[in-house]
């Protein structure tokens, strides 16, 4: 399968199994899990196609490995950055002293004044290694590469999960836990 094509597969299921599964009426359940045999069935109606083939493809070499498979690989969900009000039923997890956040610099002024907030995710969404950063803040341009006090964090207890592909999740960063 070509890059393109994977590439495009890939934003379409992150957009269904993050944000909008209504769009082609599959229903997540509490902890985000959806069918795999009725998401392709909802998919490969009118022009688009999809196979179990190209399924696999597609979540196995994600590079963000933004998917997971059940173990039976019935059943699919996104493994973090939902908008919508899933439980992905993560522990909490002592995270490194430090952890980073990719970002431009039309952001700046805002996390200065009130940290990083979740928005409309279910956490800040942070990297162990500022290479992930760069890339993470290289969606939108250049990137700046913020440094999170995560060990002092947690020592004043504020809660670090970290999903199946090693994002760290917390709730926000407060401004004086950023180093800039």
């Amino acid at each position: 399968m070509d890059k393109k094509r994977t590439k495009n597969i890939s934003k379409f299921l992150s957009y269904l199994l993050r944000h909008n599964p209504g769009e082609i009426g599959i229903i997540l359940d509490e902890n985000g899990w959806t069918s795999v045999s009725i998401l392709l069935e909802k998919i490969n109606v009118d022009t688009q196609t999809l196979s179990m083939e190209e399924l696999i493809y597609v979540v196995d070499t994600n590079e963000k490995k933004r998917f997971a498979f059940s173990e039976d690989k019935t059943q699919i969900r996104a493994n973090q950055g939902h908008s919508i009000n899933v439980n992905l039923a993560l522990n909490a997890k002592e995270p490194p002293s430090y952890l980073y956040h990719g970002t431009v610099a039309k952001f700046l002024e805002s996390i200065q004044a009130t940290g990083l907030q979740k928005g409309s995710r279910h956490h800040v969404h942070l990297s162990a290694d500022k290479e992930t950063a760069i890339n993470v803040g290289s969606r939108r341009g250049k990137p700046i590469i913020l440094t999170i006090k995560s060990g002092e964090m947690h020592a004043k207890n504020h809660t670090f999960y970290q999903s199946e592909n090693g994002v760290w999740l917390t709730d926000e960063v407060p401004v004086g836990f950023i180093e800039f």
